[in-house]
């Protein structure tokens, strides 16, 4: 009856738990976003909270999105940390459970005559031995569920760093793609800046030879074609590079990269709702990740503290012990044995209290990084709505620009035609004219990238 009673003892006494419980820090969240749309509701359906195949409608995008999130190297490294953290949950939970080991032996001895002259005859002998041992290190103050639940929240934030690594590629390719599309924009301009700029340089040449103008004004029509030439050779290096970037984030070898349907020119891009600061806690990856972390530090104070109290183990063993197997698994073979043992810390120079002080340094400056994570992620939402508006400012202040500048230009050959001015008017304007056109490419790029960082700061994308 004895055994029964210790181990219900045993049961009963791991219900006691130490350390503290876990409580989410407090966080001084603003009631909207700054740089937030005027005229969207801060409360309504946010960007982040919409599927990316949803927000990204490009086919071709979406293809590329859907094969990064199955080739990308950083996904599937992330993929195999999640297994990892798995197999480290079994390996902490085994320790709340008994151990149970079975031991198989046989030894064949021959003892020596002795010197001494009343001694045995030499003889040789036979030992088989069949046994199961259990031991339980029985969990009276929860360090062995702590440990599980510090390893299980590393697991969750390994998941949660699996969704980090996914947002972040999701906008990685999608941006990248953008950049290529901005890029095959400014080669097209370029390409016909050219061509226009060499039938301008044939018929100046036509006009030199004829004394109609000068040598001069050659060597400006030859200006404006090596500019264009040079722009050409430099966004075509810049489309080869992207693309290499595109084929990384794809897990593959550098390759072209096939484009969808072209971008409208000057397309307008919607207004976003950003959502409420308060779902970032739920959505973004990194703070939940850096929450689950916290927990894990949180779970560590308790095992520490545990170490000031005593250890108790149980341990039990039987089986069969027989010089002849035939006689093994007898009734007379049989032996056994239980046993418990209590272990308490008596001296240790401090170690333990310096763990647990270590364990509480260690929450600590978990709370700080979690607080810090959600004050960049406002940061990070912030920067990307103020970006988004801006950027669409200055978007519409390059189309004036372009418009302006192509009208300058026309006015210029206008007048050089009609012997008004000199061609150096006409290789200004020239000039102005591409820098104008390249410029509203890259005000629309970053547009579309700002709309990009938008959905990866909302915590889109997984």
């Amino acid at each position: 009856m004895k055994a029964p009673f210790v181990f219900l003892l045993a049961a009963a006494a791991t219900a006691c738990m130490v350390g503290p419980a876990y409580k989410r820090p407090a966080v001084d969240l603003p009631p909207a976003f700054r740089g937030a749309p005027p005229g969207v509701a801060a409360d309504a359906n946010a960007f982040g909270d919409q599927a990316w195949w949803d927000v990204f409608e490009d086919d071709r995008l979406r293809e590329l999105i859907e094969a990064a999130l199955r080739q990308n190297f950083d996904l599937r490294i992330a993929a195999a940390r999640i297994v990892e953290a798995k197999a480290q949950l079994g390996v902490t939970r085994a320790d709340q459970f008994p151990t149970v080991d079975g031991h198989a032996q046989s030894v064949r001895s021959r003892a020596a005559r002795s010197v001494v002259p009343f001694a045995l005859d030499p003889y040789e002998r036979s030992d088989l031995q069949l046994t199961v041992s259990a031991a339980w290190e029985v969990d009276f103050w929860g360090q062995y569920r702590k440990a599980t639940e510090a390893a299980r929240a590393l697991l969750i934030a390994t998941e949660w760093g699996h969704r980090a690594v996914t947002t972040d590629l999701v906008a990685q390719v999608a941006g990248a793609y953008f950049e290529v599309q901005s890029l095959d924009v400014q080669l097209d301009i370029a390409t016909r800046a050219l061509a226009s700029r060499r039938e301008a340089l044939r018929l100046t040449e036509i006009s030199a030879r004829g004394g109609a103008t000068s040598l001069l004004d050659v060597r400006g029509a030859e200006q404006l074609v090596f500019t264009a030439a040079a722009a050409i050779a430099d966004l075509q290096r810049q489309i080869a590079q992207e693309e290499n970037v595109i084929s990384l984030l794809l897990g593959l070898n550098p390759s072209d990269v096939v484009r969808g349907v072209s971008v409208a020119p000057h397309a307008r891009l919607p207004d976003v709702p950003a959502g409420l600061p308060s779902a970032l806690l739920d959505r973004r990856p990194d703070i939940n990740q850096a929450e689950q972390r916290l927990i894990a530090a949180n779970a560590n104070i308790a095992i520490a503290k545990a170490q000031f109290f005593p250890q108790v183990t149980l341990t039990g063993s039987g089986g069969f012990e027989s010089a002849a197997l035939s006689a093994l698994v007898s009734q007379p073979a049989a032996l056994w044995s239980v046993g418990a043992a209590l272990t308490q810390p008596i001296f240790n120079a401090g170690r333990t209290r310096s763990r647990v002080a270590v364990a509480r340094a260690q929450e600590e400056e978990a709370v700080l990084v979690y607080r810090q994570t959600v004050q960049q992620s406002l940061r990070d939402v912030s920067d990307a709505l103020i970006a988004y508006r801006q950027d669409r400012l200055f978007r519409e202040q390059e189309e004036q620009l372009d418009r302006s500048a192509a009208d300058a230009r026309r006015l210029a050959e206008i007048r050089y035609r009609g012997g008004a001015t000199s061609f150096l008017e006409v290789l200004d304007s020239e000039t102005r004219a591409l820098a104008a056109q390249l410029g509203l490419a890259q005000a629309e790029l970053n547009e579309r990238l700002a709309l990009a960082q938008i959905y990866r700061a909302l915590g889109g994308g997984w």
